[in-house]
């Protein structure tokens, strides 16, 4: 008898063996236990549902609170396509048996049986619809594996499953005695090994999809929160949108600043520039958490910034100056109150005059020289003839000689270099809040303009500026503009009916991609959803949610959000007094202290 030599390898082919035979190893779970009611792998827990019962009628996506059943669960579906006439002929010896049974009971006088009924209607419909070739006939399997981390939580866990499954008015069977191969069915093998399948035409079919869930998940940006519906992440970058503007609504202690420093945390990691106006301090820790610039701005602060100044590029396609002298005209405005169209012209022709007088003309060349400051267009004022000149003098001699001396009336001695500021402001007089924040602004908007660089600008209660339309204009400008130089603006507002009264409000709320609505107060719930549209199910959640709960919009779509922080997180941006103090003392050295 003839021996069969070995077969030998070459040295590629037994590392190729070696190497699968390691892989096999390092993919291949350590411990498979199979039990009749579930499949233990490692240190988990499996087991396996069919649906053996459908419910007759069904709307769109009625499987999402499948989907978004909250726990781990593998899906599988199984879709057969089957032969026309030969489901013609199994439906037509259904309705000859149907049709009997209820003939015989007629016969007998036994009542009419509904289901009977119902089904020999079905049937009847179905035929009709597969012999003119609308319909046609598949075979559904639809399987459902929970994972658990003991016994105890699968069984809990399974209880739950069988219930929302019950209120769609599906009939599930634990695969019992055949859990390993329902534990197969379910993994992306596409192997049906259960096989227990259920006649469904097209339409019915078609009523189970899309079988997808509201998401609002990119594969960049930053953590905004966690989708409430299906506890996916909202992960999202404002940059990669039209424009990178944000509006958040909300009423007082929804947690809108808690949002805003949270995102301000995660997107000053990606190198991101942010500038933040701050009406009552509440960026401070935030601030020198991350090694910012915290300006506190008042009357007695030794920063001073200058309104007039100019950026000093040049660009073609605008006229610097000419935007500078209506921004004054909006912030002469505030600051001396409505004026006259005679006034107007006279602030006009006397702004011109005060930069001409430094040199400073629509020649881009002279507009980097040595700006004028408020007393030099008070000078003005009182070399022009005409009364109103006076008047306007006089108006704005508060600033120049009165209360309110020195505080804008002086050169600019502070620069944004800092990767990280803020602007406090709470130390100003509730009337001059206004003032100081278009001032800041445009001190802002010139600077941004110099340089290009990825940059997001918080403004929070921005409401303070919207009573105000020429401010109000200003800031629209901002929101406008702000992509052209890689500028996200931030709106933040407690007072919704304040910042949608005029149409600079509603246009700023049209130009920001990403609009989030956090707890609105029942007196403005109703202005709120008729602006974004919300059904009742959303109006009932804005005003009933909890702290850091409401809607994400991000262009065409929205999810429910809620907004999570981790601990250390949490530690610098929350507002609680109680927490405010322990994150100052960390913060504090010895030496302060």
């Amino acid at each position: 008898m003839a021996s069969i030599a070995p077969k030998k390898y070459t040295k590629e082919e037994v590392v190729i063996k070696r190497v699968n035979a390691e892989l096999q190893d390092s993919i291949a779970p350590q411990t498979i236990e199979t039990d009749f009611s579930y499949v233990k792998v490692n240190d988990k827990f499996y087991r396996t549902f069919f649906v053996n019962g459908y419910p007759r009628y069904v709307s769109t996506n009625w499987l999402q609170p499948l989907i978004d059943f909250n726990h781990e669960l593998n899906i599988s579906f199984f879709i057969y396509p089957s032969e026309s006439a030969e489901v013609l002929d199994n439906i037509q010896r259904k309705i000859a048996e149907l049709e009997a049974t209820l003939s015989s009971n007629a016969d007998t006088g036994k009542p009419v049986d509904p289901k009977i009924t119902a089904t020999l209607e079905d049937a009847l419909n179905i035929q009709e619809e597969l012999a003119k070739g609308i319909e046609k006939f598949f075979h559904l399997g639809l399987y459902m594996t929970l994972v658990g981390s003991t016994l105890a939580e699968l069984n809990t866990t399974s209880k739950q499953l069988t219930t929302t499954l019950g209120s769609l008015l599906l009939a599930t069977q634990p695969a019992t005695l055949q859990m390993e191969d329902g534990f197969k069915t379910t993994l992306p093998y596409g192997l049906d090994r259960v096989q227990q399948t259920r006649n469904m035409d097209t339409t019915s079919l078609s009523s189970m999809f899309p079988f997808s869930s509201a998401t609002l998940t990119q594969n960049k940006g930053v953590l905004y929160g966690i989708n409430e519906q299906n506890a996916s992440l909202v992960v999202f970058d404002r940059f990669s949108m039209e424009n990178a503007n944000e509006i958040v609504f909300g009423k007082s202690g929804s947690g809108k600043s808690y949002l805003i420093k949270l995102e301000i945390l995660r997107t000053f990691m990606f190198g991101t520039e942010v500038i933040v106006i701050d009406p009552e301090n509440e960026y401070e820790l935030v601030a020198k958490a991350l090694g910012g610039e915290y300006v506190a701005f008042s009357a007695e602060s030794a920063v001073r910034i200058n309104p007039f100044d100019l950026s000093g590029m040049h660009d073609d396609s605008t006229n610097e100056l000419g935007e500078k002298i209506l921004s004054l005209h909006a912030l002469l405005k505030i600051a001396m109150g409505e004026i006259s169209p005679v006034m107007d012209a006279i602030l006009d022709r006397a702004l011109i005059q005060t930069y001409e007088q430094k040199g400073i003309t629509q020649d881009p060349t002279t507009q980097s020289k040595t700006p004028p400051i408020m007393q030099d267009l008070y000078d003005t004022l009182n070399t022009m003839k005409e009364t109103e000149a006076k008047e306007l003098a006089l108006r704005l001699e508060r600033f120049i000689r009165g209360s309110l001396a020195g505080f804008f009336n002086q050169q600019s001695n502070f620069n944004i270099t800092n990767p990280l500021t803020v602007f406090s402001i709470r130390d100003v007089e509730d009337e001059l809040r206004p003032l100081v924040m278009h001032i800041i602004l445009d001190f802002i908007w010139t600077k941004v303009r110099k340089t290009l660089k990825k940059r997001l600008l918080i403004v929070d209660e921005a409401w303070l500026l919207m009573r105000y339309e020429d401010s109000a204009s200003f800031i629209f400008g901002i929101a406008k503009r702000g992509r052209k130089y890689y500028l996200g603006l931030t709106t933040a507002t407690q007072d919704v009916a304040d910042f949608l009264s005029t149409q600079y409000g509603k246009a700023i709320l049209s130009n920001a991609s990403i609009q989030i609505l956090l707890k609105q107060s029942t007196t403005e719930i109703d202005e709120v959803a008729n602006i974004f549209y919300l059904s009742q199910n959303e109006r009932q959640l804005l005003m009933s949610a909890e702290v850091g709960e409401g809607l994400f919009f991000a262009g065409q779509n929205h999810v429910a959000i809620r907004v999570v922080a981790a601990s250390f997180e949490h530690q610098i941006i929350t507002s609680k007094p109680e927490d405010v103090l322990k994150a100052k003392a960390l913060l504090t050295t010895p030496e302060q202290a």
